[in-house]
């Protein structure tokens, strides 16, 4: 597939969003947004805290409106939420009164899918996330990265051309992070689907993507978009890793340092 002449995954075309609080100032969040998300791309998303990353994943979903600007998924405007785009929050958000096959099957019975036709993709879904052994358990009997694996395999099963994902790792523990990260990868490949990930972590960002889209303070602006030249799956011992890391770091300084001041003020 050559990305460069695929209709866009995900095409965002000077968005702003301005949240109205009734009885407060309005703020404006996100300001003339204006970048591609390409066919299996993975893109993440970095830059301080308030500046709308996660605002704009709720957007792509459906789930909130843009207040001026486009955004098409397939050449499609998102109007409202669709199986096509799967959202993973920070949290698991899993139903605690199911099991984590039900959890999994549960968008394809919404759908009108089969009840034993919903029970096999569940199964294939999670074998493919590594917890085929835990389809009856309930998601407290899990663990923290399990119940993002499954949480991941109910995306999946809705078979997405994007996937978001707002910070799912940040509650994980080093060593289960890193490990989230190299299966994350794996599914990206086998799933094909565009990823979009919001994150902090710079290593995150490195290890993680095909493009970083840098976003300003708020009103959270692009940047600049930098291209991970990096062969995977990719060492941190490496010299060119460094230099990402010293690129990101220098070119989020002064935009950390402008959300404390806002925050401070505020």
């Amino acid at each position: 597939m050559n990305a460069r002449t695929s209709r866009p995954a995900v095409s965002i075309r000077n968005v702003d969003k301005v949240w109205t609080p009734e009885g407060r100032t309005p703020v404006r969040a996100l300001a003339g947004l204006d970048f591609d998300v390409a066919p299996g791309e993975f893109v993440v998303l970095l830059g301080p805290s308030g500046c709308g990353k996660s605002t704009l994943l709720y957007m792509i979903a459906g789930l909130e409106e843009t207040s001026s600007g486009l955004i098409e998924c397939d050449g499609l405007k998102v109007t409202e939420p669709s199986a096509e785009r799967g959202l993973i929050f920070q949290e698991a958000s899993l139903f605690p009164w199911l099991t984590i096959a039900d959890n999994v099957a549960f968008g394809l019975s919404v759908q009108g899918v089969s009840p034993v036709r919903r029970r096999e993709i569940a199964i294939e879904m999670l074998k493919r996330v590594g917890l085929g052994d835990m389809l009856d358990k309930k998601p407290d009997e899990l663990s923290g990265g399990m119940r993002q694996r499954a949480a991941c395999a109910r995306a999946l099963a809705m078979k997405p051309k994007v996937l978001m994902m707002d910070e799912p790792f940040a509650a994980l523990d080093v060593q289960t992070r890193s490990r989230m990260q190299d299966f994350l990868l794996q599914i990206w490949k086998d799933s094909g689907a565009s990823i979009l990930l919001v994150t902090h972590s710079i290593d995150e960002a490195i290890s993680l993507a095909d493009r970083v889209v840098v976003f300003t303070a708020r009103p959270g602006r692009v940047k600049t978009i930098v291209p991970i030249d990096l062969p995977r799956p990719r060492q941190s011992r490496d010299p060119r890793y460094h230099e990402y890391r010293d690129l990101f770091t220098e070119l989020l300084a002064d935009e950390v340092d402008r959300a404390f001041a806002e925050q401070e003020a505020a």
